[in-house]
């Protein structure tokens, strides 16, 4: 572990859709603003992304994760919604939905499909996802940042999540969907009964994934979904063997609040593992390094300050502070309480 936080010239925060991109969004800002210790606008970030969300339809590439970071740190997000682009119009939607193309609960808006005919035609021109996504980003991150932000798909390969539901007609009992038909048509409503990852077992790490980890200064694990977002990062051969031996800190910050996520189905994607739905389960899910995991320190909200004590006799180091990203200042600041979390002068003082 680094003996102090006076030198985060790299920061690696492996990161899946909305809350990855939203804590992104306050560590840029915490960095440039003088709030997250050590750090600076001069700080590289880099970011490695889901990707086993991805999927194609239509005959397009499309990368949820990957895009949703991209357009919110490139100021195109929509806000309210969390993902897609700004000022979306949906024409394409409706005439497909018109000829009765299938799948009609799974809407590409207008200005989105452009990213993913762009993603696709260079694709199938023989350009690994790296490429294609070091293009993308051109337009959307290098503008306001520079290469001082690095945006990396976990992998080249194709991974892909898939949910196993109960299906009284199937003659096992339950059938399996893509991740996107459990999240957008079925809107997690129906218990998951196992998450399978297809495709993982033979994914080697993106090019830059395993140097960024192992030069870092700082990995980051944010409040992204424990299961379907950092976990299948981390399910990656080589990635987590490479969290576990950066000399880094390693410190994640709780997406649970009051037993509860802030955001999404971790919920539904926990019970399908056998996780309880608690800031101290999760933790101990990611594990100590001492013991072979991959925490030094995890951030739990306020709501779940009797949870620390657990965290700490299980080897991480753990604090509670306010977990909701109301604001970017909100935000540094929980960045901030990261950084603090696993210096040697704040495990000292503990």
């Amino acid at each position: 572990m680094s003996s102090s936080a006076a030198t985060l010239r790299r920061i690696t925060v492996l990161s899946g859709g909305v809350g990855g991109a939203r804590f992104l969004q306050g560590l840029l800002h915490g960095l440039r603003t003088g709030t997250v210790p050590g750090g600076s606008g001069d700080t590289e970030v880099t970011v490695v992304t889901n990707t086993a969300d991805d999927w194609w339809i239509h005959g397009l590439k499309v990368c949820p994760d990957l895009d949703t970071v991209m357009y919110t740190l490139g100021e195109g997000i929509d806000v309210e919604r969390g993902w897609g682009r700004r000022d979306e119009t949906w024409s394409a939607r409706t005439e497909l939905e018109a000829y009765g193309v299938e799948p009609t609960w799974f809407g590409l808006g207008d200005r989105d499909i452009a990213t993913h005919l762009v993603r696709t035609q260079m694709l199938e021109a023989g350009y690994t996802l790296s490429q294609v996504t070091e293009a993308l980003c051109r337009r959307w991150i290098t503008p306001l940042h520079g290469d001082r932000v690095r945006l990396l798909p976990m992998s080249d390969d194709r991974v892909e999540t898939h949910v196993a539901v109960a299906d009284p007609e199937s003659p096992s009992g339950r059938r399996v969907v893509h991740f996107q038909e459990y999240w957008v048509r079925l809107h997690a409503a129906v218990p998951a009964e196992a998450v399978v990852v297809v495709g993982q077992d033979a994914a080697t790490p993106a090019p830059g994934v395993l140097d960024a980890i192992a030069g870092a200064d700082l990995v980051v694990l944010p409040p992204s979904n424990p299961v379907v977002s950092v976990g299948t990062i981390l399910g990656v051969p080589g990635i987590r063997d490479a969290v576990r031996a950066t000399p880094a800190p390693v410190v994640g910050i709780s997406p649970i609040v009051g037993s509860a996520p802030v955001r999404g189905m971790a919920a539904q994607m926990l019970a399908g593992i056998g996780v309880e739905v608690s800031a101290g389960a999760v933790g101990a899910h990611y594990g100590a390094r001492r013991d072979g995991g991959v925490l030094d320190g995890w951030l739990v909200d306020e709501r779940d300050a009797d949870q620390v004590a657990g965290l700490e006799r299980a080897g991480i180091a753990a604090a509670a502070v306010p977990l909701m990203m109301t604001d970017h200042d909100a935000t540094a600041a929980m960045a901030a309480a990261a950084v603090s979390l696993v210096t040697a002068d704040a495990a000292g003082s503990r």
